[in-house]
């Protein structure tokens, strides 16, 4: 994919963050990659595959965080608004 000239890879949830953005190449941004099925689940879960995530990303510029799929039927839209309110004061050093 990266040598089809894409600016921005998308990172299937299933692909470490880090070693897809080794893959594809640090002057790459890449979106990605938490598995929506974690939405499903107990906060703790998420709030740990979020945390990896961001941790695997190191603070790199270029990182879009998504769902690796796009939100299931049946997800909480209140565990929706909880992730984004985690990503953005995970984040806000890097978007200053």
């Amino acid at each position: 994919m990266a040598a089809a000239g894409g600016d921005v890879i998308g990172l299937d949830w299933r692909i470490p963050l880090d070693r897809g953005w080794e893959t594809v190449g640090e002057e790459h941004g890449v979106q990605g990659n938490l598995d929506p099925a974690l939405l499903l689940g107990p906060w703790e879960r998420v709030e740990a595959g979020a945390r990896d995530v961001l941790a695997r990303a190191d603070g790199r510029p270029g990182h879009i965080f998504n769902l690796g799929h796009g939100v299931l039927p049946g997800t909480d839209p209140g565990a929706l608004g909880r992730l984004v309110e985690l990503v953005h004061e995970a984040t806000v050093e890097a978007r200053v």
